[in-house]
């Protein structure tokens, strides 16, 4: 399996997970955490917390998209270079910002910013290989 798959696969897998958390609703959105007031929120049934975590999902599988599109697994997608690029920018971001504001910012010090950052990390990582490839 090449780069290309692989970026994909762990895009469409957050993209199910995000599915995943709107289906199992408060409980896996404070699992995940997202924090006790999305998970609120979604108690009260209030749609903010679908509407974000939707969105995400959806740009999620948009990055998978752009990673098959640039693999040639996918039909052709506009600019799939550059979206990779621009994708693996803000995955590096994601990764880096939060670690670098946890002295500052108490909140960036949560299991979950620091979970999520490592993990944004190895996204960002994987992609980077579709890049060299």
């Amino acid at each position: 399996m090449n780069a290309w798959a692989w970026a994909a696969g762990l895009d469409f897998l957050a993209a199910a997970l995000h599915v995943g958390i709107v289906l199992g609703g408060p409980a896996w959105y404070r699992f995940f955490g997202a924090g006790e007031r999305l998970a609120r929120m979604a108690e009260r049934r209030h749609p903010w917390p679908t509407v974000v975590t939707l969105a995400i999902a959806s740009a999620l599988s948009m990055f998978g998209a752009y990673a098959m599109t640039a693999g040639g697994y996918f039909s052709s997608l506009p600019l799939p270079h550059e979206a990779l690029v621009a994708i693996t920018a803000l995955y590096a971001v994601r990764a880096v910002v939060p670690l670098l504001l946890c002295p500052v910012i108490a909140s960036m010090r949560s299991r979950f910013m620091i979970v999520s950052s490592l993990i944004c990390g190895v996204y960002a990582f994987v992609h980077g290989m579709t890049l060299a490839t």
